[in-house]
Parts: structure tokens; sequence; C-alpha cells
């Protein structure tokens, strides 16, 4: 007898992460499904609650300019319960930033998750920078208890004609450390979410790899120097023959999800 014939849910649960028929011991889940669920809610919560390393980033950074900003949350359960704190500096922050004109800076925010950014912003930025050669490149500006649109900020004070901002996005319980990047052309403060591109789900665990991270934020970034613009008016248009892994990848999103 087959596996499917045995259990039909096995070709289901074979074609995703989501907990599907998982059966049942008595009036309660199995024994190890239970202890799998509690690991991956316990890792959720660490990955919300968990401060960002950030002398750790500026190491993975080493050679870069970073700047480290904090936002106007004054601790990380102000920055949960007030998430319009999270979006703009705190007092004092924005006279850490030079006024340095640029095509691109990267801005990287904690956001909801800040182990997905411990562990893949900085590849990431890596990855993205060696196929944007020809563009002026302004500082990597680190910004803790932060969310996306803390980004519009920091790239108005240093005058950046776009800002990429690498975030941390709200953990599930499959993926803990997924980051998310979102473009923004001209930022300024008050830019609706709808005037952003978004690329989502960038981890190790099935989601975007860094190789198609980068080709797909490098395409974009010419794309909206040329266009003048991001959001609902600039659509992906890069060849997915021409993207290594783009099969297997989420694409583009451009509705914002922190």
């Amino acid at each position: 007898m087959s596996d499917i014939a045995k259990d039909p849910w096995a070709k289901l649960r074979a074609a995703t992460p989501a907990r599907i028929g998982l059966g049942r011991s008595g009036a309660g889940l199995p024994t190890s499904d239970n202890l799998d669920f509690q690991f991956a809610h316990a890792r959720a919560r660490d990955a919300v609650h968990s401060a960002l390393d950030v002398a750790a980033l500026e190491q993975q950074l080493a050679g870069h300019e970073v700047i480290h900003v904090t936002s106007a949350a004054p601790d990380r359960a102000s920055y949960l319960r007030r998430p319009d704190l999270g979006r703009r500096l705190g007092a004092g922050e924005a006279a850490k930033l030079p006024t340095q004109p640029c095509d691109l800076m990267f801005v990287i925010a904690d956001g909801l998750s800040s182990a997905a950014v411990q562990t893949h912003a900085a590849a990431v930025i890596a990855a993205a920078l060696a196929k944007l050669a020809g563009l002026a490149i302004g500082p990597v500006v680190i910004a803790t208890q932060a969310r996306v649109a803390i980004g519009d900020e920091i790239g108005q004070a240093i005058r950046a004609r776009l800002t990429v901002l690498l975030v941390g996005e709200r953990p599930g319980l499959t993926v803990a450390d997924s980051l998310g990047a979102y473009l923004t052309y001209g930022p300024e403060p008050g830019i609706k979410d709808s005037a952003r591109n978004c690329l989502s789900n960038i981890h190790a665990k099935g989601g975007m790899s860094y190789d198609l991270a980068a080709e797909k934020i490098a395409w974009l970034t010419r794309a909206a120097l040329r266009m003048e613009l991001t959001g609902t008016g600039l659509k992906e248009e890069a060849d997915p023959a021409e993207i290594p892994d783009a099969s297997d990848a989420t694409q583009a999103l451009n509705t914002p999800q922190t």
C-alpha cells in the first residue's frame, strides 16, 4: 500500500510547510507535533523580543561606512505597543546623518525579527552591491526599534535618490528569520506605502535566495532611478530565465507587510 493510500494527507504535507493533517493522540495533538509547535512559537517570540546585536552586524559590514541610529521608541515594549514611534527617528538622531547625496543607500531596520537582520542583511547588501556598479552608494544606516517608514526620514536627511530598507519581517510558525526589502524613490516623511516596492521572504528555508534578492533589487533600483518612481507604477519585468533560482522563489510584491 502506498504512503498516500495509508495517509491521504501525505501528498499535501509534502507540498507545504503548513501544519496540516497532523493526526491526534486522544483529544490532543501527537506529542512530537505538539512539541514542534511549541518550539516554533518560542522561536517566533524570541525573534520579536530579542535585541539586535549592532556591534556584530557592524563587523559583518566591515568596509562600509556604517551609522547607527535609533527610533523614537525608547524600548522594545514601547516599540511593539506604538508602531508610530518606530516609524520616525528619536530626538537628536538626525544629527548623526551626514548630507551625502547619492543614488542609493541601504537602511537596515531590526523590525519584528532581529534574527532575520542578524542572519541575512549583510549578505544581501554584499550580493546587491556586486550588481550595482556605476551607482553612487551612500552609507549603510542601522536603525534599531525601527519600522519601514523610518527609512523615509533617513533617506531625506542624507539626500538619497532611492532607499533600500532591509527589515526583519513578522515571524511565523514556519520561518522566524524572514527578511524583507523595501525600495522607495524620493524618500521623505509621509510617503504612502503604495509608493514602495517590496521583496518578501528572503531566507534560507525555501524562501528567496540572496542572489535572487540581489538580482531583483538591482533591476528595481535601475528601473526606479530611470523612471523616477517606485510603488504601484513600477512593475518588475526582469526575465526569470536570467535569474538564478527564480522558479523556486517568492516573487516581488508591491504591498508592504511590515
